[in-house]
């Protein structure tokens, strides 16, 4: 009973205590390829080509249909029609049910920004595992700049503040407020 609770208090520790993302700000940020869904339907997402655009909210989260990760998809999608108005793309990138990312994409981001499927490549190159569960993400939104410099590293296992601190890292960059 005791190792029950242990466990449980463990992964509740972990997921609601702020830890720090091992990339940083200033930092370049890998580019990567990833399997992806927008809307329900199947794209190859690319970080280089979508950085083309403006800067990129890539967010990670534990697993798609949990309940955090699914509240947070719906904030997510309230805010980017305001990214969109700021340049920004959205992207949200999970290794937990992956094979449900296509029907994720249309019921919890709302058709409004793309999900990608993480291997454990990518989880291992933003240093973003899941400390209970290292085969999944943890929950860290970064902002990269179209340069690949990382002006925002934000990890919190509360889904809460994910989409404020976003936010304002790519109006600071819009404002030309960034080092």
């Amino acid at each position: 009973m005791k190792t029950v609770l242990a466990a449980t208090a463990a992964l509740a520790l972990a997921a609601a205590s702020p830890a720090f993302a091992a990339l940083k700000v200033g930092d370049k940020a890998p580019d990567f390829s990833a399997k992806a869904a927008l809307a329900g339907k199947d794209f190859d997402f690319n970080l280089a080509k979508a950085l083309k655009k403006g800067p990129v909210v890539l967010y990670f989260f534990p697993a798609a249909y949990t309940s955090g990760c699914t509240a947070e998809a719906h904030e997510f999608a309230e805010a980017t029609p305001e990214f969109e108005k700021l340049g920004a793309t959205v992207i949200g990138v999970t290794a937990g049910n992956v094979d449900r990312i296509k029907d994720f994409s249309k019921e919890h981001c709302r058709d409004k920004f793309a999900v990608a499927a993480a291997d454990k490549a990518l989880i291992k190159t933003y240093d973003v595992a899941l400390m209970v569960k290292p085969d999944w993400s943890n929950r860290t939104s970064y902002v990269i700049a179209p340069d690949h410099k990382i002006l925002l590293s934000y990890t919190d296992g509360n889904f809460q503040g994910h989409v404020t601190q976003t936010m304002d890292a790519v109006k600071a960059f819009k404002a030309g407020k960034t080092k």
